[in-house]
């Protein structure tokens, strides 16, 4: 008989300790035979493309950061607090009022998303914006119409560089559609309808702000299977083939040089330089026969004899001009 299998005396005894009630029912054990699972709040992104959210923008922090740094010419640094998927209830309503709502189009496919600056963080971007030295205002208050207009050219700014973070997953170019600073008459979206929420730190003079991203999932569902960590990093080998010998040579062929045959130079004086009339002759440092120098970028590499090719002037390379020679020309004339 099976190791597992009961006997007839031994399922005998135990319909009997049930019918006595000498039974006693073990706990059911809350490890890892299952989960708890929420439907009112179903779990929509999996760990590995929360895990990929983060590090697109671990990047893209980075790449605000330099660039508000260099704009604004004080040190800013933005860090990813945290990436969670929320629902967008309650999202709208864990932010402050007012605040500044920036509602953006991706792309033509995938829908609109949002981008929230906190008051904190925007009031110190204008008042370093308009000279002052980044300093809060004493009461948070609703941003004026010349305010707004400086925060869209800003977040405008946030958004180009978004769509460079995201290149590696998917295509999208962001257009600014409203902007509002009650982020609760911004019901874009169901506010059942699931988000992926992307938090950063702001800091900027070391006054502390948030920004967030608020993506819904119905605008990234259908870019689901790409939004992985090897997916992102193809990008950068794709980027390192660039390197190959032949592209860097396809690379060296497009730029364009500036090519000059000097025929010759002579020196005068201020004055007969004023005197110069048409027809006046001007003896030149060059005998008949000599090679000319040709300047590639202003700097002497070829002699070279003039003539004509066709109908058109031309002339011949006939010596390269040594380095220390060339050196000595320049330093000459």
């Amino acid at each position: 008989m099976p190791k597992d299998a009961l006997s007839q005396s031994e399922i005998d005894s135990l319909i009997n300790a049930i019918s006595s009630g000498d039974l006693e029912e073990e706990p059911l054990d809350a490890g890892s035979d299952y989960q708890a699972y929420d439907f009112r709040r179903p779990t929509k992104f999996s760990k590995e493309q929360i895990r990929t959210l983060q590090i697109i923008h671990e990047n893209y922090a980075r790449i605000m950061g330099n660039y508000l740094t260099s704009f604004l010419r004080v040190p800013v640094k933005l860090q990813v607090v945290s990436v969670a998927q929320v629902s967008y209830e309650e999202f709208v309503f864990s932010l402050p009022v007012p605040t500044l709502m920036t509602i953006f189009n991706m792309s033509k496919d995938m829908g609109v998303a949002m981008l929230e600056t906190n008051p904190t963080f925007v009031f110190t971007i204008i008042d370093l914006l308009f000279g002052g030295e980044g300093k809060q205002p004493g009461k948070i208050r609703e941003l004026t119409e010349i305010e707004l207009s400086v925060m869209k050219q800003i977040n405008e700014k946030f958004l180009d560089n978004l769509g460079y973070a995201w290149k590696g997953i998917a295509q999208i170019e962001p257009q600014i559609e409203s902007m509002d600073t009650n982020p609760q008459f911004n019901q874009v979206i169901a506010s059942s309808e699931t988000v992926a929420l992307v938090t950063f730190s702001a800091s900027v003079q070391n006054v502390q702000g948030f920004v967030n991203l608020c993506f819904p999932f119905i605008g990234l569902e259908q870019i689901l299977s790409s939004l992985t960590a090897q997916h992102w990093f193809n990008q950068f080998q794709q980027s390192a083939s660039k390197n190959k010998p032949g592209n860097i040579e396809k690379c060296l062929q497009v730029p364009q040089a500036e090519v000059k045959a000097v025929l010759g130079s002579a020196r005068i004086t201020l004055d007969d330089f004023l005197q110069l009339q048409e027809g006046d002759v001007l003896p030149l440092k060059r005998r008949r026969g000599e090679p000319l120098e040709l300047l590639v970028e202003g700097k002497p590499l070829f002699r070279v004899q003039p003539g004509t090719r066709g109908n058109r002037l031309g002339v011949k390379v006939v010596d390269y001009i040594a380095e220390e020679n060339s050196k000595a020309g320049e330093q000459s004339g």
